[in-house]
């Protein structure tokens, strides 16, 4: 028997792509993605710093249909930006056994909720809320209230299942979905480019014996890249002298972070935005991944790319994904948030323990592959298709 499954997305994303082809291949699911919008290079870019689309397809190998978006300023970003008020329509005539949106980020998401509700179907929530973002009281009430109307909930790692638990969601309703990348694609591309090294460092200038330590991602408030460079200025000179900090990515913290990165003359390279085909190009370089972010990291998927690549991470403790990844002393390093001195000690020990980061490197890519898309796919369709509990 073949089961309806329906994905209700904001836009299409380049972690998600490789798991919808998955589903849509599964020989038991019927599935679907409804999108709120596709959004042009101008909003795809919205946040990073730079107008773009990328580089790699995400519409191909599975079904979707893009939803009438009626906000008067379209937008992944912002709750209103993603208004579908058809989607009882679309849902009603579809008539899936089960539908799976990405928590209450938009409007859509809960128009989706409403929908399922009146319709009779069951509406499974895949969110990213943990418990490491400090919350009003009134704010975990709400959630709590929230989370009563969905029919199941898949965690995405044990920080947002603690989250469900937290809010008295039952436990055998409680599915494994793990955010995941394609981590063979990021070992496949790292192995094949490594003869590279030496010449992708000496395109962004960096010395060949230099220990990288890379930051990947926006250069924005919550993800704090400053504390890379603070970090960098805390130590001794005879041990900087060992270090370079790589920054790939934009955002509007980048003219600020490169001004005191030559105030301070210190030893930091800004590649900019760079997609996803060449990302790899960061891995192949870099020795060490750093995330210096608070709790409004709520996963931080970089980290699965650098492990899939081989690299373990220096992460701070309010990243969603460091309970499940980062085992100190083994696969990285994880800090107190804001506690420059312990990132620039955690950092220093990688430079003065030279063969540190290879070895963790390969115990890093061993963790992560519990934490594969294929492992996300399953996870999916053992909660959602295969148990009874959508019925």
């Amino acid at each position: 028997m073949t089961s309806k499954l329906v994905a209700v997305e904001t836009h299409p994303i380049q972690y998600k792509a490789p798991l919808f082809r998955l589903l849509a291949e599964h020989p038991g699911v019927e599935f679907h993605v409804l999108y709120a919008m596709i959004p042009d290079s101008s909003q795809q870019g919205d946040g990073f710093g730079v107008t773009f689309d990328w580089d790699l397809p995400l519409l191909d190998g599975y079904p979707y249909t893009v939803l009438d978006n009626v906000a008067k300023s379209p937008s992944v970003t912002c709750f209103g930006g993603c208004d579908t008020p058809g989607i009882y329509a679309v849902l009603k005539s579809m008539q899936p056994d089960a539908v799976l949106v990405n928590g209450w980020v938009v409007k859509t998401c809960l128009q989706t909720l409403w929908a399922c509700k009146r319709l009779g179907i069951p509406c499974w929530v895949r969110g990213e809320a943990n418990l490491l973002r400090r919350r009003a009281r009134w704010k975990h009430m709400i959630h709590r209230q929230l989370l009563r109307q969905y029919s199941g909930y898949l965690a995405i790692g044990e920080a947002n299942r603690a989250f469900y638990l937290s809010h008295k969601c039952p436990a055998n309703r409680i599915g494994w979905a793990p955010y995941a990348v394609e981590n063979q694609r990021f070992a496949d591309a790292v192995a094949s480019r490594i003869s590279w090294r030496t010449k992708i460092r000496a395109e962004w200038e960096i010395p060949d014996q230099s220990l990288i330590f890379l930051f990947s991602g926006k250069l924005m408030d919550k993800k704090r890249p400053q504390d890379m460079i603070h970090a960098l200025a805390l130590m001794a000179p005879d041990i900087r002298k060992k270090a370079h900090v790589l920054f790939v990515g934009d955002g509007p913290l980048r003219s600020e972070l490169e001004q005191l990165s030559r105030v301070r003359e210190l030893p930091v390279t800004f590649a900019g935005f760079l997609n996803q085909s060449k990302i790899p190009d960061a891995y192949v370089a870099a020795d060490v991944l750093v995330l210096p972010s608070d709790a409004g990291e709520t996963w931080g998927l970089v980290v699965n790319e650098a492990m899939a690549s081989g690299r373990p991470a220096i992460v701070s403790d309010q990243v969603g994904c460091a309970i499940d990844l980062v085992k100190n002393q083994s696969t990285g390093q994880v800090y107190t948030c804001g506690v420059v001195d312990e990132l620039a000690r955690a950092m220093q020990d990688y430079l003065c323990q030279p063969n540190r980061a290879q070895t963790e490197g390969v115990r890093a890519q061993q963790r992560v592959q519990d934490y594969d898309v294929s492992k996300t796919a399953a996870g999916i369709v053992s909660a959602i298709v295969s148990n009874e509990k959508i019925r």
